[in-house]
């Protein structure tokens, strides 16, 4: 898409959204440059919320103005990368992301902040660095212990002692169904298994066994720094069962646009 069509179709969907929604915001402003992470250097930020508040014994459109900036640059070298990138639907994505920061700043709220926060680590975690283990926590809540990030979905599964290399299989509920996946020959602290053939809405659905430890013992494992051993591996799962009340690959709502596909590794290789 060239420039002056994204320009034109970024704001006319800023037009299609309702105005009671867009009180406190001045406009959006569409860039040519990319805006690359200070740090990352190829992750690139499609939009930014601009917010500047200005003193008042409250908080509201009034008192507290925003700017929307879009980076056409950031989304042609996305696309670059990405031979199914969709223009149309990242960019409609990022001018609704950047505008729900703006009222959750109304509103004190800092869901979307954790949002960004798990994208970033799970950015992190694909180009091989060191990230926070549980940085999907802070994606998108679909149920307990049930998360998204972007368009992909963790669902964590906590396990201790034996139990599990003992029933040689995990379980979990999904869009309906109870489905299971062998257990790797080793399981690590955290091991997240990327399940093929299930439909997460767009992205990867991916299991997150996670070993529980007495009290004392992570303690203990604190105050040594020991790092936790974090292992991957792919798996084709087996429906075992039906669970009506599971979520499913449209629950929630998906951030921005991703950054790539799952980690190429062996798959009982430590991540870094």
């Amino acid at each position: 898409m060239e420039f002056q069509e994204f320009e034109r179709r970024a704001h006319a969907m800023w037009e299609e959204i309702p105005i009671e929604y867009k009180d406190g915001i001045d406009g959006v402003v569409v860039k040519k440059e990319a805006e690359a992470h200070p740090d990352h250097p190829d992750y690139f930020t499609l939009g930014m919320c601009f917010t500047e508040p200005y003193p008042s014994g409250y908080m509201g459109p009034e008192t507290t103005r925003s700017i929307l900036s879009l980076y056409y640059g950031s989304f042609r070298e996305v696309g670059k990368r990405n031979p199914e990138f969709d223009w149309e639907e990242e960019l409609w994505e990022t001018i609704t992301h950047e505008l729900r920061h703006h009222l959750e700043f109304l509103a004190e709220d800092d869901a979307l902040e954790g949002l960004d926060y798990a994208m970033e680590q799970s950015y992190k975690r694909g180009q091989g660095e060191t990230f926070d283990p549980w940085y999907y926590q802070y994606g998108l809540p679909l149920a307990p212990g049930v998360f998204r990030v972007e368009y992909d979905v963790y669902i964590e599964s906590p396990w201790r002692g034996g139990e599990l290399a003992e029933a040689g299989r995990a379980e979990f509920e999904w869009d309906g169904a109870r489905w299971a996946v062998p257990v790797p020959g080793e399981l690590g602290d955290i091991h997240y298994i990327w399940v093929h053939g299930l439909d997460s809405g767009g992205g990867w659905l991916q299991l997150v066994l996670v070993r529980e430890r007495p009290l004392l013992d992570r303690v203990r494992r604190f105050f040594r720094k020991e790092e936790l051993d974090l292992l991957e591996s792919e798996a084709e799962p087996v429906r075992v069962g039906d669970a009506p009340e599971s979520p499913g690959p449209l629950d929630g709502r998906p951030g921005r646009a991703a950054g790539g596909p799952p980690i190429e590794s062996d798959p009982e290789e430590p991540l870094p």
